[in-house]
């Protein structure tokens, strides 16, 4: 199925910096009608100027994800303000990067708040709207660390596989309503994540200068929703990481393992 994106009403998490930025001004460039939801409210303003300048349409919806009445605030004001939603597109996260023994229960808690918990309400309450929308579609985009859980994003990896065992267990139950349920998995990218980490204690090889840009991953992710791609794989490094894991999961469990080993020798 072929998705036209002009006149689309979506639902824009994570929308004031990075992947989300880019994706806010791309899907604009569409004719897109955006809902943009974030913390920031300047950038968000930001990011709704961009989206107005490229030719779409878009409302500010500021909330923190992590407070359990924001889901259902973000929602409802965001088909009030759109007249309706035909996607829901989940790209806020949160993550961070140290070793799991070093790290608080805190923590982790407020990763999964963000990165699965918020959004499987967002997923349980679009169902309604979504129904009487045009094409409907969620897309949640998560992590190459969603199928290969790497070292120093131990707390990550955690919340984007639980994110991508539901997206899976969605796309059966929701293909009765006449929703597509798609998946984005994309490698290291040039975004504000390691800005925003919880924890930066991390010892990892990082290979920044490969990076994927924020345009390139929100590039993809467009394609994907106007493509209606089950999963996408975004990145040669998440490319690579990832076919090695399906057919040579061992191998790639004893080079990870001795990565790290040898990292923590050089540091000892």
């Amino acid at each position: 199925m072929a998705r036209t994106l002009k006149g689309k009403r979506i639902l824009l998490t994570g929308a004031s910096t990075g992947i989300g930025r880019e994706l806010a001004r791309m899907l604009g460039a569409k004719g897109a009608k955006l809902a943009l939801v974030a913390r920031q409210v300047d950038k968000l303003k930001e990011a709704a100027d961009e989206v107005r300048q490229a030719g779409g349409e878009a409302v500010v919806i500021p909330g923190d994800l992590t407070d359990p009445l924001t889901p259902s605030k973000v929602m409802d004001e965001s088909v009030k303000a759109l007249g309706g939603l035909d996607v829901l597109l989940n790209n806020a996260g949160v993550g961070t990067w140290n070793h799991f023994a070093d790290g608080t229960e805190e923590h982790l808690r407020q990763v999964f708040e963000v990165n699965f918990f918020a959004i499987s309400e967002l997923m349980r309450l679009a169902v309604k709207p979504l129904i009487q929308g045009n094409q409907p579609a969620i897309l949640n985009i998560a992590s190459m660390t969603g199928r290969r859980g790497m070292p120093a994003f131990s707390e990550y990896s955690a919340s984007k596989h639980a994110l991508v065992g539901l997206t899976e267990a969605l796309r059966g139950e929701y293909h009765r309503f006449g929703i597509s349920v798609l998946l984005v998995l994309p490698g290291l990218t040039q975004s504000d994540f390691f800005k925003n980490v919880l924890a930066s204690k991390g010892k990892a090889q990082l290979p920044m200068e490969k990076a994927l840009t924020p345009s390139q991953t929100a590039a993809a992710v467009v394609k994907a929703l106007e493509n209606d791609t089950r999963e996408t794989w975004v990145g040669g490094e998440a490319k690579r990481i990832l076919w090695l894991n399906r057919f040579f999961p061992g191998w790639l469990d004893r080079k990870i393992a001795k990565t790290v080993v040898n990292l923590w020798a050089k540091t000892a």
